[in-house]
């Protein structure tokens, strides 16, 4: 059955349909909903809730651009909500200038399994802020935007975001060099 064909049956409520896009998406919203979520009970909350909004409003996906595209962004945007219900309203303030980090995550002295965990231990506004810029793409104007942050706190927590990162991985490579000695 084609996309466009699973879609029409989602939109009419046909179970077998939602199951089988639910089995064809699954996975792929659900390491999405990670990033964003604190832990992994609460990421299959969000990939639960984001699949409840996508058979609510599937009949609102007008074929332009990508179907995929369009799960992802309800994925992000449920684990978003559900962060800002958890937290309120950020209480975060623009730190000023900090000095721009950059974090090589293509290292390959650095071992993927431990660079999305040290990810997933940043405090949440730092690691919210660096998935949505480094891993996915938005502006700092499109971030404030989804946390209701201003540009600069944006920058600011990306920047610390780095730091953190940068301190962890040097410490993870010099472990590995005292323990080749």
């Amino acid at each position: 059955m084609s996309l466009e064909q699973l879609i029409k049956k989602c939109i009419n409520q046909d179970a077998k349909a939602q199951s089988q896009l639910y089995k064809q998406y699954a996975s792929k919203l659900f390491s999405l909903c990670l990033k964003y979520s604190k832990n992994y009970a609460e990421a299959e909350d969000n990939l639960h809730d984001a699949f409840i909004t996508v058979f609510s409003k599937i009949d609102q996906y007008k074929n332009k651009g990508s179907f995929e595209g369009w799960l992802k962004r309800i994925a992000i945007n449920t684990s978003l909500q559900r962060y800002r219900e958890n937290v309120g309203v950020f209480d975060i303030v623009n730190e000023g200038n900090i000095e721009d980090v950059t974090v090589d995550i293509n290292d390959e002295d650095v071992n993927i399994d431990f660079l999305l965990q040290i990810i997933q231990e940043l405090p949440d506004r730092y690691r919210l802020v660096f998935n949505l810029y480094v891993l996915d793409g938005y502006s700092h104007v499109e971030i404030s935007e989804l946390i209701n942050i201003s540009a600069g706190t944006s920058k600011s927590n990306l920047a610390r975001a780095r730091m953190i990162l940068k301190e962890k991985i040097e410490d993870y490579k010099a472990s590995l060099n005292s323990q080749s000695l």
